[in-house]
């Protein structure tokens, strides 16, 4: 539910845990670009325990803080590397806590919008399509198109911006149309309620 500042509130997880992360800093420059129409918060999630369903009945603390964090968004931002051409270890369990435990996941109805980058010439698009294919099967509402992002040394400028002006509209248009499925689905929520 958008906050009392009836701005939509949105989740933006990483799917990397490298401290000078190329996806981290495109998905830092794509809450710039989003800056007027969301509020981001960066849900952590290199501190969640590997998934064990023994841990389900007692959740470890860092699962209870992440998923109320989902829980609390309007929409979700996923930004993501591609390992060996799927989806990095940290973002599938990220992915199978907020699922957990059975009943209580926190992706269903949910608006996201996936993309990734990566210095290869598909720019992550195989670890993107598994990632589709994983939370569309969670019951994610996912923003149609496809945002692949080859990384170039100047993709990212020394303030955050994305440095390229064909780039940045490209990834202006998603962003806005992302922006507009959330508070679409958000109006229609607050409707039903």
């Amino acid at each position: 539910m958008p906050t009392a500042t009836n701005r939509p509130q949105i989740a933006v997880i990483v799917g990397s845990n490298r401290r000078d992360s190329i996806n981290r800093k495109l998905a830092q420059a794509l809450a710039k670009l989003g800056a007027d129409k969301f509020d981001a918060h960066f849900a952590r999630i290199d501190d969640l325990p590997m998934y064990n369903q023994d841990n389900e009945a007692n959740l470890p603390a860092e699962v209870a803080r992440y998923k109320n964090e989902l829980a609390a968004a309007d929409g979700v931002l996923i930004v993501t590397p591609e390992h060996n051409r799927s989806i990095p270890t940290v973002l599938k369990n990220a992915v199978d806590w907020g699922a957990r435990p059975y009943g209580k996941s926190n992706w269903p109805g949910k608006p996201a919008f996936i993309t990734g980058t990566s210095p290869g010439a598909i720019g992550s698009a195989l670890a993107q399509q598994h990632l589709r294919s994983v939370m569309t099967g969670l019951g994610m509402i996912l923003l149609g198109g496809e945002a692949y992002v080859t990384f170039k040394p100047n993709l990212i400028d020394d303030h955050g911006n994305i440095g390229d002006d064909s780039t940045k509209a490209f990834l202006q248009g998603f962003v806005d149309r992302f922006a507009t499925l959330v508070e679409r689905l958000s109006v229609k929520e607050r409707a039903v309620a």
